[in-house]
């Protein structure tokens, strides 16, 4: 599967309409990011199961100040909706592949359970300021 561009206007709708994306931050400017760009497009070949996006930070500057994008390339995973990874810099093919195993491997029960306790923590304390 070829990658998908993302804009602010599609990010939504592929994250919460996929069980799993892997996104690539990046700027045509961006040495490291040219030469990360063939292993991500290999690993969305080899991956067909899993939506492989990119994320031109120039011109979707919104979306990097939302992920807090400092660095790029960044790569971001979702899965299930949830947030799972962010790492900035380029990755070689065999640390893409194993971070791509880890992911999947995640028991996604335990992870929104995790969400969910966080929320009801969150929710708990801001209850007790505002009291």
């Amino acid at each position: 599967m070829a990658t998908v561009e993302l804009t602010k206007d599609n990010f939504d709708k592929v994250v919460n309409g996929n069980d799993m994306v892997i996104i690539d931050f990046w700027a045509p400017w961006c040495g490291p990011c040219r030469g990360f760009a063939p292993v991500f497009e290999a690993a969305s070949e080899k991956y067909s199961d899993i939506v492989f996006g990119k994320i031109n930070s120039d011109e979707q500057q919104e979306l990097s100040a939302q992920f807090g994008i400092r660095s790029i390339p960044t790569l971001l995973i979702f899965r299930e909706q949830v947030g799972i990874f962010s790492q900035p810099g380029a990755l070689p093919a065999s640390q893409l592949d194993q971070i791509i195993t880890q992911a999947k491997a995640l028991d996604m029960k335990e992870v929104h359970a995790e969400v969910e306790k966080r929320i009801k923590e969150q929710d708990e304390a801001a209850a007790r300021k505002s009291a």
